[in-house]
């Protein structure tokens, strides 16, 4: 659980030279058709460590499941956040992920002196923030954010499957499966889908569609 760092984090460890309180942060849904995109916010202690901490997308589900529970009883300070379907289509999908990950960061008490952020994108955020590509692979606070929206939007989209059966949540947690858009086509969409994703609004009559998302310029999907 604690000692020395896998040498992994050397892009974390160097920012701890100068900063004790180190927040990661990460967001899951971006490219699901169904339910809210969530980020997490997470400060863990200087030496923290343990050997499956890793990107949420390497882990099995267990894994993720025994791992989110040694962060939130270890960390020094965590939160998440969603932004739902509705907002996302109202202001897409880039801003809806780093309003989550500003409104996590904005939830962490004691307030982290610098925050890594996951891709290339910084956040609403108003305080130091740093964008690290491939971050949740070199940043151990980053890594266990991963983990924490991951199980948290999971445990979401299991309890939307118990409201919409025939999509099958519980199993492809809003992602494209082959067996969602077959869902989709024979269903339409439910509440929670995000209209302004493509299979999602072409599965809806032509005349209730949303309009196409086009720099510069209004158009309507045809």
């Amino acid at each position: 659980m604690f000692g020395n760092h896998h040498p992994r984090w050397f892009r974390e460890d160097r920012y701890r030279r100068t900063y004790r309180l180190i927040a990661g942060v990460d967001e899951v849904g971006r490219g699901a058709l169904a339910g809210p995109v969530v980020a997490a916010a997470v400060i863990l202690p200087e030496d923290f460590d343990h050997p499956n901490l890793n990107d949420s997308k390497c882990l099995t589900a267990e894994k993720r499941e025994e791992l989110y529970e040694l962060i939130v009883s270890q960390a020094i300070s965590w939160a998440v956040a969603r932004i739902e379907n509705v907002e996302i289509d109202e202001i897409g999908i880039l801003k809806a992920s780093l309003k989550a990950m500003a409104q996590a960061l904005e939830a962490l008490y004691p307030k982290p002196q610098l925050a890594l952020i996951d891709g290339r994108f910084t956040t609403p955020w108003a305080g130091l923030q740093k964008a690290v590509v491939d971050g949740d692979a070199l940043c151990r606070s980053i890594a266990a954010a991963s983990i924490l929206a991951k199980v948290t939007r999971d445990r979401l989209m299991q309890e939307a499957a118990r409201s919409f059966p025939v999509y099958g949540f519980e199993r492809h947690k809003g992602y494209a499966t082959r067996q969602h858009l077959e869902a989709l086509k024979a269903h339409g969409p439910c509440p929670i889908h995000r209209l302004s994703f493509r299979p999602v609004a072409e599965a809806q009559p032509e005349e209730l569609r949303p309009p196409r998302r086009v720099p510069g310029r209004l158009v309507f999907a045809p």
